[in-house]
């Protein structure tokens, strides 16, 4: 069994990529599998700016239980913004913190990255910058990603993607990633 670890890297409430992440984690909960999907908050693990000096004085809490999360996992789901074409800081500054746990939390995982913007892209180009950091400390990032663009549109009053073809598609990435694990 394998688990994994899912979760909308943005602040916002109401996140366009908190609803991509939903509607992925429901995608694979409704599919019978002998896996385990948990899907994180990313609001429940505050974390200051990283600063050597903080570190120097001991990892923050939230640092540390979620660096234990991701130790214990297989495979990480993301749904991520994109913040002017790139990463946003508030994962790059996540991920970040969790680099400097020791043994490192990131390296040998599996990834799979989300992403959904208003744009016409869907964050595709935010992703591929997002590939650089994991990809150097070791994680291996899917090939395939899955951008959705026009996200202000594509969910209806419960948070569902509204259009069948997306969630079709959706539903192929998810489940191609999940049996990849098993080679």
């Amino acid at each position: 069994m394998s688990k994994f670890l899912m979760m909308g890297m943005s602040l916002r409430k109401d996140s366009f990529n908190k609803k991509l992440i939903f509607n992925a984690h429901n995608l694979l909960s409704i599919e019978k599998s002998d896996h385990e999907f948990e899907l994180l908050h990313f609001n429940d693990y505050p974390m200051p700016l990283y600063d050597a000096e903080i570190e120097a004085k001991g990892m923050p809490d939230t640092v540390v239980k979620l660096a234990q999360k991701i130790s214990e996992a297989d495979a990480i789901i993301l749904s991520t913004p994109e913040y002017n074409g790139g990463m946003p800081g508030p994962f790059k500054n996540l991920f970040d913190w969790i680099s400097r746990v020791k043994p490192m939390p990131w390296t040998g995982k599996h990834v799979l990255l989300l992403g959904a913007s208003p744009g016409a892209l869907g964050a595709i180009r935010g992703l591929a910058h997002t590939r650089v950091p994991l990809q150097s400390e070791g994680m291996f990032v899917y090939p395939d990603m899955f951008g959705l663009p026009k996200a202000h549109e594509a969910f209806d009053a419960n948070d569902l993607l509204k259009d069948p073809k997306t969630t079709q598609k959706l539903g192929e990435l998810l489940l191609k990633f999940r049996d990849h694990l098993k080679r």
